[in-house]
């Protein structure tokens, strides 16, 4: 290994002088990591990190996560050095409208960044999903050779170390001793406000300690030599590594140590004042040749050999193997999939229940199928019954136990799905989802096809009371852009809606499931496949040629309203049945397939979902009515629930009759 000189030392001031400049620029960003932690980051990008700029999709590259995003300007500076496509250009541009360096890391934006980061703790959650990645590629391809085989690395602050999410990630990869993954903590000590120990005095590695990790603590952080001699320890060890190197936040500016060189330019004179601390005279803008040159051989030319023997070896490997890897890589399906899943003529059973057997069928066919729930598998059915629980002794394993951590599971199940090769899904119970809610946002952001299993969907809970039963929780969701909700009416919708969440290759799917029993409904066998693709669909129509009004409805309240539907025919009023099982689905058809179910002369509507109303205007108009719920449920047994809150065919007939053409109702019916 190359000792550190005055190349290196070059190298740490270039990149701190390159990412004021950028901020002073943009007259925005976060000029105190980029300063403090420069050092830290060069010895990880020149002495470890073993990726290959030129191919940043490599396999089995390091993956590098920058929790503390607000610090992306040193990130991008690094990328640019290191021979990713992130030109001086991208830098002069930073922040701006339009450029390729967003004031964050985001995924796809910019070349080489491996996560969308900036809510602070879920970089560090990302890692550990990462890691557990590796781990299990690791294990399944091992009998035949090193196809994955490398570290995932994070840098995080304070302020990710006081976000919550941190206490439920840092746990997990304890429990399950993640010996590939290490983290670098800045331990400047000092946030937005103020020094840190306005609200947070914890003993960060006694923490972790205690959560099963390594730690170590470098005092210097300017120290190079002897971080990079933590690093090379972490990578020995057989549990998962905290570095904590203790830094000068601002390193150089005028106001180093205080917040307030966290997030705002040094300004002119304080840039100057940086330039003149650090000995810097080179023009704005500049990558002194030295250090472009250093970075070439330590960087590119290490990556590029790893990457040629990667390659090597891959070649050698049968064929079965690379056919399966590549497959797992690039999402691909097996051919008969589709057909392997199960259809019904009859019965009745829970949408959990249904769920379960859909992911039984999948596992058999995709080696890469992975998940779990938050400590609710058995009751969300999301365990995959032929296999064990993943844990350090048995890596092959495909069930996780993510423990009571809804927020860490979401950002796990994203460093999953980010590190590649994997498909995975993650349970809890709806009303929970909120925890969940910001990793979901996320992932959505990143365009990752997660799959939520939400169970015990609404107040038909009964006895759980208000606290276990959504209301706001099923449209908030849908609120999420880029984020499919499906709603199956029965177990017919319920394997459709599998089928489109284990296609989608850029979003996130959540399924909306019942613990109730739900009856196989009439029809949905030969059009539930199509039906929920499309998110709405006629699946019991009128009798005559036009229909008098037209009832809308998800999930369990779908039998509702064709046993209304029965009702009112008997009443003499003919109106059509729509299941609407996806309102973004159905948002995406074309206009002339959305006039066709909903014909927008047919203003007489009525939708009916046991959730918040909101939202369902757009399909009911201003002189149709939605029966649902604006308030929190009650505790009782799931029938008294229901007909209390007027959730029976006898009320959903007499909404119907009271909902006349032009008076505008729009209104939900107690």
């Amino acid at each position: 290994m190359r000792a550190f000189d005055e190349i290196d030392e070059l190298a740490v001031n270039n990149l701190r002088v390159l990412s004021a400049e950028m901020i002073e620029r943009a007259s925005s960003g976060h000029p105190g990591l980029p300063l403090g932690a420069a050092p830290m980051m060069w010895a990880l990008w020149s002495r470890q990190l073993r990726i290959d700029p030129q191919q940043p999709q490599w396999a089995n590259r390091d993956r590098f996560i920058l929790s503390a995003g607000h610090g992306s300007a040193l990130l991008y500076s690094l990328l640019h050095v290191s021979g990713f496509n992130v030109t001086m250009a991208d830098l002069q541009h930073f922040r701006q409208f339009g450029s390729h360096t967003p004031g964050h890391p985001e995924l796809g934006i910019v070349d080489g960044v491996e996560a969308t980061t900036g809510p602070l703790g879920q970089g560090l959650g990302m890692a550990v999903g990462m890691a557990l990645a590796e781990r299990q590629l690791a294990a399944q391809f091992s009998k035949t050779s090193q196809l994955v085989d490398h570290y995932t690395y994070a840098l995080v602050g304070d302020g990710d170390l006081m976000e919550g999410v941190s206490h439920e990630a840092a746990s997990f990869a304890g429990n399950q001793q993640l010996q590939k993954l290490i983290v670098l903590y800045d331990d400047n000590q000092v946030s937005l406000d103020g020094p840190t120990s306005r609200s947070f005095r914890t003993n960060v590695c006694q923490r972790f300690d205690s959560y099963g990790w390594d730690t170590q603590t470098v005092t210097d952080g300017n120290d190079m030599t002897a971080i990079n001699m933590a690093i090379e320890r972490a990578q020995h060890s057989k549990r998962p590594s905290l570095i904590a190197v203790k830094t000068t936040i601002g390193f150089g500016a005028p106001q180093a140590g205080t917040n307030a060189v966290h997030g705002n330019p040094l300004g002119p004179a304080g840039l100057t004042s940086l330039r003149q601390h650090l000995g810097w005279r080179a023009a704005p803008f500049t990558v002194m040749p030295a250090v472009a040159q250093r970075a070439q051989q330590l960087i590119l030319q290490r990556g590029q050999r790893a990457h040629q023997q990667w390659q090597t070896q891959q070649a050698t490997l049968p064929q079965a193997v690379r056919q399966q890897f590549e497959q797992q890589l690039t999402m691909g399906l097996p051919v008969d999939l589709a057909a392997s899943l199960p259809t019904f003529d009859e019965g009745a059973q829970a949408s959990r229940i249904t769920s379960h057997t859909v992911i039984q069928r999948l596992a058999t066919q995709l080696p890469g199928l992975v998940g779990g729930a938050a400590d609710l598998a058995s009751s969300n059915k999301t365990t995959i019954e032929h296999d064990h629980l993943s844990t350090p002794m048995t890596p092959d394993q495909r069930n996780i136990a993510f423990g009571v951590r809804e927020f860490g599971m979401g950002t796990i199940l994203n460093g999953l799905a980010l590190h590649g090769g994997l498909r995975v899904f993650g349970g809890t119970f709806l009303v929970f989802s909120d925890y969940t809610r910001a990793a979901i946002r996320l992932a959505a952001m990143m365009k990752l096809p997660v799959t939520y299993v939400f169970t015990h969907d609404s107040i038909a809970v009964g006895e759980d009371g208000p606290t276990h039963q959504p209301i706001e929780q099923l449209m908030s969701l849908r609120l999420i852009p880029n984020v499919t909700v499906m709603r199956p009416a029965d177990p017919n919708e319920t394997v459709a809606a599998w089928w489109q969440a284990i296609n989608a290759t850029d979003h996130p799917t959540v399924l909306v499931l019942t613990r109730q029993n739900l009856a196989v409904l009439p029809g949905s066998k030969s059009l539930a496949m199509t039906g929920v693709a499309r998110g709405g669909y006629v699946l019991s129509p009128q009798q005559g040629r036009q229909p008098t009004g037209i009832l809308i409805a998800s999930g369990s309240e779908v039998t509702l309203a064709i046993q209304a539907q029965a009702k009112l025919a008997a009443l003499g009023e003919d109106v059509s049945f729509v299941s609407m099982p996806s309102m973004e689905n159905f948002a995406r058809q074309p206009l002339t397939y959305q006039t066709q179910v909903l014909p927008p002369h047919i203003r007489r509507r009525v939708a009916v979902e046991m959730g918040a109303t909101l939202g369902w205007e757009r399909y009911v108009g201003l002189d149709g009515t939605v029966l649902g719920l604006d308030h929190f449920g009650a505790s009782g047994a799931a029938d008294q629930v229901l007909a209390a809150n007027q959730f029976t065919v006898a009320d959903l007939v007499r909404t119907y009759q009271q909902t006349h053409v032009g008076i505008g109702q729009q209104l939900r019916v107690i």
